[in-house]
């Protein structure tokens, strides 16, 4: 296996980690960092899809106790039936929306400009959130109904717009439903579970022409380093938003937006992501 493959490998897997939980788009990032790479051809995109199971796979950790009680308590708790329930409802959004535009989405704005102007308007609309007054009506995810998860299901298709990412996405329009800090946080995190194990099964799928034993060692350092650094950035985030909220992360937007959009128009980066 070649070594330079190795380390964009663990260089990637580390973006995917510290970057899919927080509401600064994983996405983005990955189209951002494998352009810089050379890595966005087909066989890189399809790595962005396997790297993802080693994030999905770090909040499965974190939170093991609650998911095995809900899986434990399906048959008679009540309250673990309606969280899955919730869970459902809130992935149908995105899902039908993504099959019926993820293809015109992918061939249009899956590209280094685009993702920053996102980056910039995310930002933007993250500032005016926390500016708003927080009327707190759901302190705990058990608290949700299946309208509540609704309305999050629909928050978080907005991140099909590759830059605008879906666990801020889901995180602020939490906060604008009523939510508090923690609950959107986690809700969000469960929610990436079938989310992203149903899109990378499915991007696996359609792109298994490209599936090549020869790349197992590459996915393997991406799988692993995703894994670490997701599930050490779920944790510090946790921690974060019990003393902060979220405005520094808007202006992280902003800023990187705008030197992506000032290293393109001055010629600096060659930004020519397929």
């Amino acid at each position: 296996m070649d070594f330079t493959l190795l380390l964009h490998a663990l260089i990637l897997g580390i973006v995917e980690g510290l970057t899919e939980f927080l509401p600064v788009s994983s996405t983005g990032h990955l189209i951002l960092a494998g352009d810089l790479l050379g890595f966005n051809d087909e066989r890189g995109k399809l790595f962005h899809i396997v790297v993802q199971t080693g994030a999905i796979f770090a909040v499965c950790w974190e939170y093991r106790v609650k998911i095995a009680t809900v899986l434990n308590g399906l048959g008679s708790d009540r309250g673990a039936q309606r969280f899955v329930a919730n869970l459902a409802i809130a992935f149908l959004p995105l899902a039908i929306l993504g099959l019926l535009f993820g293809k015109a989405i992918k061939a249009n704005l899956f590209q280094p400009v685009p993702v920053a102007l996102a980056f910039i308007l995310g930002g933007v609309f993250i500032l005016w959130a926390e500016r708003r007054q927080h009327v707190i009506h759901i302190e705990s995810v058990d608290d949700l109904t299946w309208r509540d998860a609704l309305k999050l299901g629909f928050a978080q298709a907005l991140a099909l717009i590759p830059g605008t990412s879906r666990s801020g996405a889901t995180i602020i329009g939490g906060l604008f439903f009523g939510l508090s800090r923690k609950a959107a946080a986690e809700f969000s995190f469960f929610l990436a579970i079938p989310t992203l194990f149903a899109a990378t099964a499915y991007q696996l799928w359609k792109e298994r022409a490209l599936l090549n034993a020869d790349d197992l060692g590459m996915w393997a350092v991406g799988f692993v380093s995703a894994f670490i650094s997701a599930f050490l950035c779920v944790r510090w985030l946790l921690r974060y938003i019990s003393t902060h909220d979220f405005t520094a992360f808007a202006w992280y937007r902003i800023v990187f937006g705008f030197v992506v959009l000032g290293t393109a128009y001055t010629g600096m980066v060659d930004w020519t992501a397929p």
